[in-house]
C-alpha cells in the first residue's frame, strides 16, 4: 500500500537512514522501534510527507488516505471540544466533489472495454459506498462515543480546548484521527498521556477497527497486543521482523550473537590479513600475494555491531542526605478549581525511605497533590513537610522546559556548580552523549534524548525526597528499565506518579488511589493493590466508576419513562447498506475469535497453575516453582481482563 524506497536521510552530514526499502500492507500493525534518537519520529513524518528525505522515495497511491498523531500539537482556542472533532467531517464535501468530477469524466467517456475505465468504474464504486457509508452514521455519537472512549466526560463536550491541558488536548486530536477512519495510522507515542483505560481502549480500537497502523510506543504491554509486525532502526538501517514485540525480542538476540560472532570472525581475518601485508610488505617475491591481500582487505564490507550493545545508561542518585521522620504529612487536604473539588479529605503520613505510587485516571488529582506537596499552588488542609527535606522533582513537563537554542552540553553546565563542574562530559557521557552529540542543539534531540537530559539535572541536585511525575514518558525500554532500578537504589523517599503497571511493579510499596474525589492508601505493591480490588488493571478503578455512572442514567431513564410520541423513533432502526452489514459481520467474527482465544488462554493457564499446585503440594517450595505460580497468577489476570473486553465487545456488537 505504501512503498519506501532506498531511502536516506542525513543531518549536518551525518547519516540516519541508508538506503532503507520495506513496504506497509493492508491491515499491518507495524511497531517501529530503536533506541532514543534512532529516528523513529522522523521516519513516521517522511511516511506522512511532513518532511522530505536526502535521498530516495515514499510512495503513496492515490486515494490512500494518512493520519498522523505527532507527540506535540497545536489546537484551536477558539472552539469547544465537539466543535474542534467535528472538523474531521468537513471532508465529506471533498469527497462529494470528487464524486461529481469522476461522474462527468465517466460520462465523456467511449472506451467502455479498456481496463482505465473498469477502474474508473471501481473508484466510483467505492467512493460512492464510503461516501454512503459515512454520511448514514450518527457523527454526533461516533464523535461521543470517541470521545468518551479516551476519557472525556459529556460536561467536557462544551468546554474550550485551550481549557484542557497538553495531555488532553493531545486525545482531542487523536480522536479527530480515529474518526477519519485512514487507510494508514502513523501514531507517535500515543499513550504517554492516556490512564489505562483509555489505553485499553485504544488498544481494542486499533485492533478491531484500523486499517494498518505503524506506531512508535515504549508500552511493552500496548504494543505487544496491538502489532503483528516490527521493525528496528539500528545503525541506519532497519530489521524486519513478522512478529509482535515480545518474540522480536528473542529473535533480536539471536540475532544479535549471530552478528557479534560474525563480527569476530571478520576481525580475526583482518586481522591476520594486515599481519601477512605488514610481514611481507617488502619483500619482492611476496609483492603480488601482498597486493591481492590489499584489495581484498579494501574490498571487506566491515560488520558494525549494534550501537545498542555497545553503549551503556549509567544511571545512580546521588545519596541522600537524612531528613526527618516523616517527610511528608497531610491531613484532610483539599484542592478546588472553581465549583470542581479535584480532591478533599487527602489524610497520609509517607515515611522516610518509603517508595509509593500516586495511580488513578487522569484529571483526579495526582499532578495536583504534587504541586501542592511542592508549593506551587494553594489548596485547603494542613500539609507538613518534614525536617531537612530536599525534594528533587521531576514534572510532566520538565523536557518541554528545556531551552531548544542551548546544546547539551550548555544545558547541564549552566545548572552545574562546585566540583561537579569537572565531571560534565562524564555524566553526560553515562547518560549516552558522550562527544559530538554533547554539542548538540537541544531542538533537535528526541523526546526520549530530552528526558534523559532533564533527567541529568535532577541528578545534579541534592535532595532525599524524589518526586518523579510520568518519568517513563518517552523513554525506550531498556532506559526504563535503568531508571527503575536506579530508584530502587536510592535510599532516600520516592513517590512516583504513573500510569506504567510494569514500571510499578518491584517499585513502590504503598499505593494511593486518587479517583471520586478521594485519595485512599493501600499498603503492598501494585499488584498487592490490584489483587485486593479484584481488579486486573489500573483502568478498572475508572472502569467501575464508569459503569456506576451508567447504571444511574439508567435508572434515571426508567424513572422517566418518555411518551409514546417520543418512543416510537427509538423503535426504528436504520437500515443498514450491504456494505455496513458485510463489516458488522466482520466485526463480530473478530470479536468472537478474541472470546474464543481469551477462553483457551484461561483454560491453558488455570491448568498451568494447578500443575504448580500439585508440585507444591507434593513438597516442592523452591524459588522458581513460586515465582512461576506467581507469574502465572498475574497472567491469568490479565488474560482474564482481556476475556471480560472482548466479551463485552462481542455482546455490544451483537445487540
Amino acid at each position: 500500500m505504501i512503498s519506501i524506497n532506498n531511502l536516506s536521510v542525513e543531518f549536518s552530514a551525518t547519516p540516519l537512514f541508508d538506503n532503507i526499502n520495506y513496504v506497509i500492507n493492508k491491515k499491518d500493525r507495524i511497531a517501529l522501534v530503536g533506541k532514543n534518537g534512532a529516528g523513529k519520529s522522523t521516519m513516521l513524518k517522511i511516511i506522512a510527507g511532513l518532511q522530505q528525505p536526502t535521498g530516495g522515495t515514499v510512495a503513496r497511491p492515490d486515494g490512500v488516505t494518512i493520519g498522523y498523531l505527532p507527540q506535540q500539537m497545536k489546537l484551536s482556542d477558539t472552539t469547544t471540544v465537539m466543535e474542534e472533532v467535528a472538523k474531521v467531517f468537513s471532508h465529506l464535501d471533498d469527497m462529494q466533489a470528487h464524486l461529481d468530477r469522476l461522474n462527468n469524466e465517466l460520462a465523456e467517456r467511449t472506451d467502455y472495454e479498456s481496463d482505465s475505465y473498469q477502474d474508473l468504474i471501481d473508484r466510483m464504486t467505492t467512493l460512492t459506498e464510503r461516501l454512503a457509508m459515512e454520511q448514514s452514521e450518527n457523527r454526533i455519537a461516533e464523535m461521543e462515543k470517541t470521545l468518551l472512549g479516551l476519557g472525556f466526560v459529556r460536561d467536557d463536550f462544551q468546554r474550550q480546548t485551550g481549557e484542557f491541558s497538553g495531555g488532553w488536548r493531545m486525545r482531542i486530536e487523536l480522536a479527530k484521527i480515529l474518526l477519519q477512519r485512514p487507510d494508514v495510522l502513523l501514531l507517535d507515542e500515543p499513550t504517554n498521556h492516556l490512564d489505562i483505560e483509555s489505553i485499553q481502549w485504544l488498544e481494542n480500537f486499533l485492533i478491531t477497527k484500523a486499517g494498518a497502523v505503524v506506531l512508535v510506543s515504549h508500552d511493552r504491554a500496548f504494543i505487544d497486543n496491538v502489532t503483528n509486525r516490527t521493525i528496528e532502526i539500528s545503525l541506519g538501517k532497519i530489521y524486519d521482523y513478522s512478529v509482535n514485540y515480545s518474540k522480536f525480542v528473542e529473535l533480536r538476540k539471536e540475532r544479535v550473537e549471530q552478528q557479534m560472532r560474525a563480527y569476530l570472525n571478520q576481525q580475526k581475518q583482518i586481522q591476520e590479513t594486515e599481519e601477512f601485508i605488514e610481514r611481507f610488505r617488502y619483500k619482492a617475491t611476496k609483492s603480488v600475494q601482498v597486493q591481492s591481500r590489499i584489495k581484498q582487505l579494501a574490498k571487506i564490507e566491515r560488520i558494525e555491531v549494534d550501537e545498542v550493545d555497545k553503549s551503556h545508561l549509567s544511571l545512580k542518585f546521588p545519596p541522600a542526605p537524612r531528613s526527618g521522620d516523616y517527610p511528608v504529612i497531610a491531613e484532610n487536604v483539599g484542592k478546588a478549581y472553581g465549583d470542581h473539588q479535584v480532591f478533599d479529605g487527602a489524610t497520609f503520613t509517607i515515611k522516610r525511605g518509603e517508595k509509593v505510587a500516586f495511580v488513578g485516571k487522569n484529571g483526579e488529582g495526582k499532578s495536583t497533590l504534587v504541586k501542592c506537596i511542592m508549593g506551587e499552588i494553594p489548596f485547603t488542609g494542613t500539609l507538613k513537610i518534614g525536617h531537612n527535606v530536599k525534594i528533587g522533582y521531576f514534572a510532566q513537563n520538565q523536557a518541554q522546559l528545556l531551552d531548544g537554542e542551548l546544546t547539551v552540553f550548555d544545558t547541564i553546565d549552566r545548572v552545574a556548580v562546585g566540583d561537579i563542574r569537572t565531571k560534565i562530559r562524564d555524566i553526560l557521557g553515562a547518560f549516552m552523549f558522550g562527544g559530538e552529540a554533547s554539542e548538540k542543539k537541544v531542538k533537535v534531540l528526541s523526546g526520549g534524548e530530552k528526558t534523559r537530559l532533564a533527567m541529568i539535572r535532577l541528578l545534579l541536585e541534592e535532595m532525599n525526597l524524589l518526586i518523579l511525575d510520568e518519568p517513563t514518558n518517552h523513554l525506550d525500554m531498556k532506559t526504563k528499565d535503568i531508571l527503575k532500578q536506579a530508584i530502587k537504589e536510592f535510599n532516600g523517599t520516592v513517590i512516583v506518579v504513573s500510569h506504567d503497571r510494569e514500571f510499578l511493579d518491584g517499585l513502590v510499596e504503598k499505593v494511593y488511589e486518587f479517583g471520586g474525589g478521594q485519595v485512599r492508601e493501600c499498603l503492598g505493591g501494585i499488584y498487592e493493590f490490584l489483587e485486593k480490588k479484584k481488579l486486573s488493571s489500573l483502568n478498572e478503578l475508572e472502569l467501575s466508576k464508569g459503569m456506576a455512572q451508567q447504571s444511574a442514567v439508567k435508572v434515571e431513564k426508567t424513572d422517566n419513562t418518555p411518551k409514546a410520541a417520543d418512543a416510537a423513533p427509538q423503535e426504528k432502526k436504520p437500515q443498514l447498506s450491504y456494505a455496513e452489514q458485510r463489516e458488522q459481520q466482520k466485526m463480530q467474527k473478530r470479536a468472537r475469535k478474541k472470546v474464543e482465544d481469551a477462553e483457551a488462554e484461561i483454560a491453558r493457564l488455570e491448568a498451568a497453575i494447578a500443575d504448580a499446585e500439585q508440585q507444591m503440594a507434593d513438597g516442592r517450595t523452591d524459588n522458581e516453582i513460586l515465582e512461576t505460580h506467581a507469574s502465572l497468577n498475574k497472567k491469568l489476570e490479565n488474560a482474564m481482563s482481556v476475556w471480560e473486553l472482548a466479551s463485552e465487545e462481542y455482546e455490544s456488537l451483537q445487540s
